[in-house]
């Protein structure tokens, strides 16, 4: 094999264990988490745990801080959660043990960065609610069509889509969301317009995670524009 096909088939090999995948998808909201609940989330015994997370480890899956007598696992990049994210589209409903979402995980899931555009309960909400306004349309192969009256709105909030440069893979793609299972607005169009309401105010990044907070002023907007309410997104 050459040395490409050589690294898929050991991170293939390394996810396909089910222990190891239910503990890598017990990272996928970002967190950083002991050998102790990844162990408890595999459902093995910490002796266990600790074998496997050596391989992911060895295999560039996974990064390790330690702070102080403790070591936390994180997913070692956005490549890896990527990855991840695409698999559990293909095989949904494999998790494993999960204690009570802390405070984190659930502003992560509420809203988040996917590949800098707007992710989570509110990036499908957001989404949703260009599709009910007749701003976005459905297209084909995973492809959202900005309307006339969408690139009239965009405009109107200070994003010109005739401006933004589509990629090979188009200019607003239907991304979907592995928390949510429906899709939100990606590619070029779903960076900038999340610059924009970075911009705005209306939002702003978490500099410890991928979670975004919305501001009062971005609730307040959106609620005015796409009629996205803070009280029915509560996770």
């Amino acid at each position: 094999m050459r040395p490409a096909q050589l690294q898929v088939a050991s991170a293939a090999f390394l996810i396909a264990d089910p222990a190891r995948s239910l503990m890598l998808n017990a990272l996928l909201d970002g967190c950083a988490l002991p050998a102790g609940e990844l162990a408890y989330a595999a459902g093995i015994t910490a002796q266990t745990a600790s074998g496997h997370l050596a391989k992911l480890l060895e295999g560039g899956l996974l990064a390790v801080e330690s702070e102080g007598r403790h070591r936390y696992y994180r997913l070692a990049d956005g490549q890896v959660a990527h990855a991840l994210e695409s698999l559990a589209l293909l095989a949904p409903g494999a998790s494993g043990r999960r204690k009570p979402m802390s405070a984190e995980a659930r502003k992560i899931r509420m809203a988040r960065r996917c590949y800098d555009h707007l992710a989570g309960r509110l990036g499908v909400a957001v989404t949703r609610a260009l599709v009910e306004r007749d701003y976005l349309q459905a297209g084909q192969e995973k492809q959202f069509e900005v309307t006339t009256n969408g690139a009239a709105w965009f405009g109107r909030m200070g994003l010109e889509v005739a401006g933004v440069e589509p990629t090979a893979r188009g200019l607003a793609r239907q991304c979907l969301d592995w928390t949510e299972r429906q899709h939100h607005l990606g590619g070029p169009l779903g960076v900038e317009f999340m610059r924009l309401l970075c911009d705005k105010g209306w939002l702003k990044r978490s500099e410890e995670t991928r979670a975004m907070h919305v501001t009062p002023a971005g609730w307040a907007g959106l609620a005015r524009e796409l009629g996205v309410e803070q009280a029915s997104l509560a996770v």
